[in-house]
């Protein structure tokens, strides 16, 4: 498909604009994992029907390593009237920051630190060597998951559990081919249902492969129940964990490289305050953190609200905003747990105006962005990477004309 021949050229855009548009903001989520790597959503039509249903006009599809859902996200946005951002993420490493022991945005590793590119070139396109090098990485990330797989399968043995995990099963059913480690606590927890009908069975067996440890959630609590799976089986520390391969991991910097050779804008996500207020050692400090990203040439941040609390999401959403950095918001949902597509902070609290109002600005220059660079070349970013702070206006304006008009039309 040609998403963007769905518009008029940007003089004509812009012109329907100025007539037609308004200054409301939209609701934006702009960072959702889809089955093509690990999702609550057991396809995208079910992600973009919640967001129809929530009224929010604007979605980023995020998965890890992964391009491959775009077309169809454009195809379903189109269909629904909202507007589809083009993201990814990839986790990378520091080795700086992992030789100093700083943790950045892995609250367990030094070092590791995850990153989004916000608003890829659609239809998708990557060069060489850039495209080799991100495929060696997926092709790393399986294989140890499937090492994984069977080394649970020992672990089973071991306990005559009777019955064994099929990687190439779960691989087939249960992903689009990306495989990840939620994939085998899935698996795993649907076989012993399939193995123990009974409540009492599925305890018994759980208490015996956790090592004696008894089973801590509700039965039926599917989310909790393979989140307690990955904690005392496939975590370090647990029987069937299998550490990364160094390859599995990019320098930060090639990683960046890559998002800007697909087009996008490297964006920093935030894990921000836990639930005892604690930050890792790289974002307590947000003046210290604003001048590093700078630095390393990052112009662009995200949170995942929902694990913040507001004072925190609108003190560094205002701060990054008001600092030069493109901001937006999430929800990820890349566990098994259901939450709404509306985004809110810690605790079902509401957003603030302020909040959302530079949610809405991040993915209309986001909208711009993606739209330039398939239509003229180049969008927010010049070729080294670097935002021209003047065009912010106008980029914000182009997004929101973007918006309206497929949403409108």
């Amino acid at each position: 498909m040609n998403f963007w021949k769905t518009f008029p050229d940007k003089d004509e855009l812009l012109d329907w604009y100025s007539l037609n548009g308004d200054s409301k903001t939209r609701l934006v989520n702009a960072h959702m994992h889809t089955p093509f790597s690990f999702s609550a959503f057991a396809e995208i039509s079910d992600a973009l029907d919640r967001s129809v249903n929530e009224n929010v006009k604007v979605v980023g599809i995020n998965d890890f390593y992964t391009t491959d859902g775009y077309t169809e996200w454009a195809e379903g946005c189109e269909k629904r009237k909202i507007f589809p951002l083009f993201n990814i993420e990839l986790i990378s490493l520091n080795r700086a920051d992992q030789a100093a022991g700083i943790k950045v945005n892995d609250p367990n590793n030094p070092g590791r630190t995850y990153l989004s590119g916000k608003g890829l070139a659609f239809p998708p396109k990557l060069d060489e060597p850039y495209a080799s090098t991100l495929e060696s990485v997926k092709i790393e990330s399986n294989l140890q998951v499937q090492q994984m797989c069977a080394k649970l399968n020992e672990v089973l043995a071991g306990y005559n559990a009777g019955f064994q995990l099929d990687f190439e099963e779960i691989k087939a059913t249960l992903t689009k081919g990306m495989v990840r480690e939620r994939h085998l606590a899935k698996a795993l927890r649907e076989k012993i249902v399939a193995q123990f009908p009974s409540e009492e069975g599925q305890q018994e067996f759980y208490k015996t492969v956790f090592g004696g440890k008894s089973l801590k959630s509700a039965i039926g609590n599917f989310a909790a129940i393979e989140n307690e799976i990955r904690g005392n089986l496939l975590k370090a520390g647990g029987a069937a964990f299998i550490p990364e391969s160094p390859e599995a991991f990019l320098d930060m910097e090639m990683v960046c490289q890559i998002i800007l050779n697909a087009g996008g804008i490297p964006t920093y996500p935030f894990l921000a305050d836990d639930n005892n207020g604690n930050f890792t050692d790289f974002e307590g400090d947000k003046v210290t953190a604003l001048k590093v990203l700078r630095e390393r040439n990052i112009w662009s941040i995200e949170l995942i609200p929902t694990r913040n609390s507001l004072a925190v999401v609108e003190d560094y959403v205002v701060y990054f905003s008001k600092n030069g950095m493109v901001v937006t918001l999430g929800s990820e949902h890349n566990t098994p747990a259901m939450e709404p597509i509306e985004l809110f902070a810690r605790n079902s609290t509401p957003l603030s105006k302020k909040v959302l109002d530079i949610n809405y600005e991040g993915a209309c220059i986001t909208a711009a962005h993606q739209y330039l660079v398939a239509t003229e070349g180049s969008g927010y970013l010049d070729k080294n990477g670097r935002p021209d702070q003047t065009q912010k206006k106008n980029f914000v304006t182009l997004g929101k004309a973007l918006i309206e008009y497929l949403t409108r039309n």
